[in-house]
């Protein structure tokens, strides 16, 4: 039996033949030329592409380089500015700034002359033709009719009382003086049509007279819409005809013309210039001024001004420095070469049979360049540098391998991050290196969708550690740490769904077969299971036991014990095609094989195995439980027909040993190797008798001696330390349900009635 190789997935499809360009690059090479140099050329052709793409997302400066610290960090030696420069806002601050200058600028408004008049001739065209009405001859009903039309068509309610007011002469005349009064009085003062356009805190208008000539207003000194209104309503009960007032306030509302209108281009023009206006530097640093001086504390405002030196100096430089020199651009591609090297060093050295499997390397390598693509984004937007997605890389890689792989890239990206120019700072990339530490060996395996945010919180709460610590350590608000802590948390969130949710392509990609995919084909109403319940129930309650035995004996050595259930529930899926020629589907004294030829028989037990196999693809089954089908059987002899077959030889004939072996191949993997394991012993030891410990024991490791003895293990990756682990396993399952029973003096079994029940039930 060949040595246990660690590395592998939680639940990956061996034996899965690929296609193409990936079956060639994934053969173990069996000589060195050309198969060794393709197979590791290809691999190798692959890392000097990541690191080329690394190169070009982050290019070196051009061979300016100012000397960098962290904030908190002491400083070795003075830095001095060699040149005059100014010190940039940041994009926060900036736009912070310029909102308030924009927000001070008094708004515009525009001069009506013609209001007052309008205004004025509305209502005298109103009141003249309220007078005509009034005096149109006719019965009292045709007045009151025409009276009616005339508010009707100016939107007001034709009540008696306003019917009356304007039928009377005194009544009428002086509802239109006092309108008119109140046009006259209010109205030059200065009527708004829109107060909403007034921001908040703002005391003062801007006012462009019909001439052109422009003049400031306090706020206090004009009037709204509202404030008119009311004005003219306390105008009328002030004069003691407070009845008057209701109806005057419609008429000034129907007719109303505001004297001041609201210039919304001349406002947007004048708060654009205040907001161009605002400074975008915060300070400018003279040509020998200290920048930073030795042996003190370097804060967050010296670390702006070494950034702003250093891109000065790049300015100045001209255009000819601006482009990228060979040389720096060689030495960033071999710095990130020698890190990747070191991640494809582990996987060779450690992870043999990922570093074999190019679709697994390929996908490795796309998870990188999405993580440095989405950062090269950040640093280009300037955005926080706690939107890295970190989780979302090594949720997918610990899912769909496990946490050591993903501890490790997880730490090599953390490297690669510091060792861009943009993410120097242990601000950028210490958060990746303990928040991918922490998404990597959160995961054991994903068995429920509500996980999912078990991995957010204890992500988040290593994202808010790292941060405060980093924060406290030098001196940032903490707002500021507030406002960090909230990007890496809504990173986290955003990165831990994309995961789960890509996790099916992923599965597609590799061909690996997760624990949730898993769970999936577990369920009993899968349409197969169902078919093998009903169809052959004998099978499935043998299934049902072979999985249990599997489950607890995968769990004891460490492999999957979800894997080898689910793989038993579909081991034996081929018998669902003739069930009653398998001997836990048939009825007592009925066996159909009495009839056949030993040939014959062996023939139609050998054929569920292709049968299943087809059952299960039409069933897009994964192949990784399509395996258990052939692979628990192996190249087993039909055991029993073949006996029956010698004994019916004449002399000198041969029996033909294939018609009575399974097709194979041997187990794989140790899964299906437990399987096997199992399948026997369930059906062996429901055969005996008296199925007490020791021989149940005794039956146990005869059968696996004499699996051992055939060599159907020998592909397997079992040691014989795991090997005698199973076997205690099994007799611990088997000793709960062949246990000793208790005889009692009047029953045979306490849910039986006792002697002699029966005969006084009524």
């Amino acid at each position: 039996m060949p040595a246990r190789k660690p590395g592998a997935p939680r639940s990956t499809q061996p034996g899965v033949e690929d296609t193409g360009a990936f079956a060639l690059l994934s053969e173990p090479p069996a000589k060195v030329w050309p198969d060794g140099v393709l197979h590791h050329g290809a691999r190798v052709a692959l890392m000097l592409l990541v690191a080329l793409i690394l190169t070009l997302l982050f290019p070196p400066s051009p061979g300016i380089q100012v000397t960098r610290y962290e904030v908190g960090s002491i400083a070795g030696a003075d830095v001095v500015a060699s040149l005059t420069f100014e010190v940039p806002k940041n994009r926060d601050d900036l736009e912070r700034e310029r909102q308030g200058a924009a927000a001070s600028v008094p708004p515009t408004f525009v001069l009506d002359p013609e209001a007052e008049s309008v205004m004025l001739d509305g209502l005298a065209r109103f009141f003249e033709e309220a007078a005509r009405v009034a005096q149109v001859e006719g019965d009292e009903l045709q007045i009151l009719d025409a009276v009616s039309w005339l508010l009707e068509d100016r939107g007001m309610t034709p009540t008696l009382e306003r019917l009356a007011w304007l039928r009377n002469p005194g009544t009428r005349a002086t509802t239109a003086r006092l309108a008119q009064t109140v046009v006259r009085e209010l109205l030059p003062r200065g009527v708004l049509d829109d107060a909403a356009r007034i921001e908040p805190g703002v005391g003062r208008i801007l006012l462009v007279e019909p001439d052109g000539s422009e003049r400031y207003l306090l706020r206090e000194s004009v009037l709204t819409s509202r404030e008119f209104f009311q004005s003219a309503s306390a105008r009328a009960a002030a004069e003691g005809i407070g009845p008057v007032e209701d109806l005057l306030r419609l008429l000034l509302i129907h007719f109303f013309t505001p004297s001041l209108r609201y210039d919304l281009e001349a406002t947007e023009a004048d708060r654009d210039a205040a907001r161009r206006a605002v400074p975008t530097s915060r300070v400018t640093v003279l040509q020998g001024e200290a920048i930073v001086r030795a042996n003190q504390v370097v804060g967050e405002g010296e670390v702006e001004r070494l950034r702003a030196f250093e891109e000065a100096l790049r300015s100045a430089a001209g255009a000819e420095a601006q482009a990228i020199a060979f040389l720096p651009l060689l030495g960033r591609f071999l710095l990130n070469l020698l890190v990747l090297g070191v991640f494809a060093s582990y996987l060779f050295l450690f992870r043999g049979e990922i570093y074999r499997n190019a679709r697994w390397v390929l996908l490795q390598a796309l998870l990188i360049l999405a993580f440095f693509g989405v950062a090269a984004m950040v640093a280009r937007q300037g955005l926080p540098q706690e939107l890295l997605p970190i989780a979302f890389i090594t949720l997918a890689t610990a899912v769909l391998w496990d946490g050591r792989l993903a501890l490790a890239l997880a730490l090599m990206v953390a490297a690669l991050t510091g060792a861009q120019l943009p993410f120097q700072s242990a601000q950028a990339w210490l958060p990746v290196f303990v928040a991918g530490g922490v998404a990597a060996l959160s995961v054991r395996a994903v068995r429920r969708r509500s996980q999912t945010w078990i991995f957010i919180a204890v992500i988040g709460g290593a994202y808010l550690m790292v941060i405060l610590s980093l924060g406290l350590l030098s001196g940032r608000e903490f707002p500021r740490i507030a406002e960090a802590f909230g990007w890496a948390a809504g990173n986290t969130v955003v990165s831990a769904i994309l995961a789960m949710g890509f996790l099916p392509v992923f599965e597609w990609f590799t061909r690996i077969t997760t624990d949730q995919t898993l769970l999936e084909w577990a369920d009993p109403n899968r349409p197969l299971l169902k078919r093998l319940s009903v169809e052959a129930p004998g099978t499935y309650a043998h299934t049902i036991q072979v999985a249990n035995l599997s489950e607890a004996a995968a769990n004891a050595i460490g492999a999957s014990g979800l894997l080898c259930r689910v793989g038993v529930y579909y081991h034996d899926v081929g018998k669902i095609l003739k069930p009653q020629y398998f001997i836990e589907n048939q009825p007592g004294g009925r066996n159909p094989h009495d009839r056949l030829k030993p040939a014959t028989s062996a023939a139609i037990v050998r054929e569920h195995v292709p049968e299943g196999i087809r059952l299960a693809r039409e069933a897009n089954l994964p192949d990784v439980l399509v395996s258990f089908i052939p692979e628990h059987h192996g190249t087993q002899e039909i055991s029993y027909f073949l006996a029956k077959a010698r004994e019916g030889l004449s002399p000198g004939e041969q029996v033909d040993l294939e018609a009575f072996r399974y097709p194979g191949p041997r187990p794989q993997r140790r899964e299906t190797a437990i399987v096997m394991l199992a399948d026997s012993v369930e059906s062996a030891t429901r055969t005996l008798q008296d199925p007490t410990p020791d021989r149940v024991r005794e039956l146990v490791e005869t059968i696996v001696e004499g699996k051992v003895r055939a060599g159907q293990l020998d592909e397997a990756p079992l040691t014989l330390r795991e090997i005698r682990t199973i076997k205690e396993a099994f007799l611990k399952v088997l000793s709960g349900v062949y246990h000793q029973r208790i005889e009692y003096p009047e029953t045979k079994h306490l849910t039986e009635a006792r002697v002699g029940d029966s005969d006084n039930a009524p």
